[in-house]
């Protein structure tokens, strides 16, 4: 057995990485021995892994900050914490929140603490570090917040919900988007050709055979290595990987891992936009297709209840509530019974009046959030809740709405750097018909009454 080095990451020599290609008797995984060594070697948008993005300049510094690495599966999260490792002079920790313990880390921490009082860094990887409650979580605050250690955690769910706010306001948050199918096959061509790492050109595959792997992978490089691999590995010599080919390899596979039965967004996107045109007969085929294959029902309940709000909205005030409650039946009695409820969700979605107003003013509210993240209130919508804001003006000419004759003062409630906005344009259709009505009406009653207030001379 070959003695520990001690090193974090010690995976072996290149020439052990390479041993599948080579003929060594060692193998580790095509995955593991052609995952990237350097930032330039990662694939994926340059604004996130190029060398002058934020990562890139940071690793090129070795001024690592606290980072928490978000992203699904087979995106890179392991990948650059390898690079980091790899690159840091400081002291790098390895732990996954899985089997990591309170104590086993705390006397970590207390380690760190001393040898950063020793003039040594050290960075803590902590894998899946959603899976932390809150409570051990808050462990790690103090000494991040003290530089005792720089945390870089890894995780697939969203952190804004799985992270506390203080340990999440201390990190640097890095998007790691799912792999494009076009990254995918750059990804697995490189590894079919490469002579140390990869597989040395053991089997040829046309493009189709590795578009469709790319697809099949979902974003995740693992995912697409590993089936290439496979592949390589079933096929006779000289045997060109096609098409037919991997679906008689991965017919089962697909059914298990990917449950869809194919490209899983493919079938989402398609029961997506099949209810979206209204074509009840298209949204119960997909939705089916889904089921039938084994989907995870509460992804596809999820999916429709983001449906009613997005595509149906307010022209039918019922698509949301009738969405939940079949979210709550699937819940309640499981599958296959769960089907029929999600069948008679989808139906109503599909024939009910479509509008995507309340959509387009969210994400237009949302643009003008990022242009203008800190504006204040106008005065006099603050309260004025000391004599000292009173001073200042705050709540100066505020008129409660209730004792008006007309329901509103026509106060100015934006920011005065975005002026008038007109977010929510409803379409006209459905109940929405007269949502336009009330709101046309109401916008024009508000501008009279604002002009009214406003002084003669033009002064605010």
């Amino acid at each position: 057995m070959k003695p520990a080095s001690g090193d974090l990451f010690d995976d072996g020599s290149p020439a052990e990485l390479a041993g599948t290609a080579s003929g060594n008797a060692l193998h580790v995984p095509l995955a593991e021995r052609f995952r990237p060594r350097e930032l330039a070697e990662v694939v994926g948008p340059p604004e996130v892994f190029g060398p002058g993005s934020f990562l890139g300049k940071a690793i090129a510094a070795d001024r690592i900050p606290s980072l928490i690495l978000w992203g699904p599966p087979g995106s890179g999260k392991t990948t650059l914490a390898r690079i980091i490792a790899a690159r840091t002079k400081a002291r790098f920790l390895d732990f996954s929140a899985v089997n990591a313990g309170v104590k086993e880390i705390r006397e970590v921490l207390e380690n760190a603490r001393r040898s950063r009082d020793r003039g040594v860094r050290t960075v803590l990887f902590l894998d899946e570090i959603h899976r932390w409650s809150r409570s051990q979580q808050d462990l790690l605050l103090p000494y991040t917040e003290s530089g005792a250690i720089t945390l870089v955690g890894a995780t697939t769910e969203n952190p804004s919900f799985e992270l506390n706010g203080a340990l999440l306001s201390r990190s640097r948050v890095i998007v790691l988007p799912p792999l494009g199918e076009a990254q995918l096959v750059m990804l697995t061509r490189n590894a079919l050709a490469d002579p140390e790492r990869g597989l040395a050109g053991r089997a040829p595959a046309d493009d189709e055979a590795l578009a469709w792997i790319a697809r099949f992978a979902d974003g995740d490089a693992r995912r697409a290595l590993n089936a290439l691999e496979s592949a390589v590995s079933q096929a006779a010599e000289g045997e060109t990987l096609t098409v037919p080919f991997l679906e008689r390899l991965f017919a089962r596979k697909v059914l298990l891992h990917d449950k869809s039965g194919e490209a899983h967004y493919d079938l989402i996107s398609a029961l997506h936009k099949a209810l979206r045109d209204s074509d009840v007969d298209g949204s119960l085929y997909w939705l089916a297709r889904m089921l039938e294959a084994g989907e995870d029902p509460l992804y596809v309940a999820r999916r429709l209840v983001r449906f009613a709000s997005e595509d149906v909205g307010l022209a039918d005030r019922e698509a949301l509530r009738l969405a939940l409650a079949g979210r709550d039946a699937v819940h309640f009695i499981g599958m296959p019974e769960g089907a029929l409820a999600l069948a008679e969700v989808t139906v109503y979605l599909a024939l009910a009046p479509k509008s995507n107003a309340l959509y387009v003013a969210y994400q237009e509210v949302a643009a003008d959030v990022q242009r203008f993240p800190n504006e204040p209130p106008p005065l006099a919508i603050r309260n004025p809740s000391t004599a000292l804001m009173e001073k200042l003006g705050y709540g100066k000419g505020y008129q409660y709405a209730h004792d008006l004759p007309e329901g509103t003062a026509g106060l100015e409630t934006l920011p005065s750097r975005l002026g008038s906005r007109n977010y929510y344009r409803p379409a006209g259709k459905g109940a929405e018909a007269d949502l336009k009505t009330r709101a046309e009406a109401i916008r024009k009653l508000r501008k009279e009454l604002a002009d009214r207030r406003r002084p003669k001379d033009g002064s605010k």
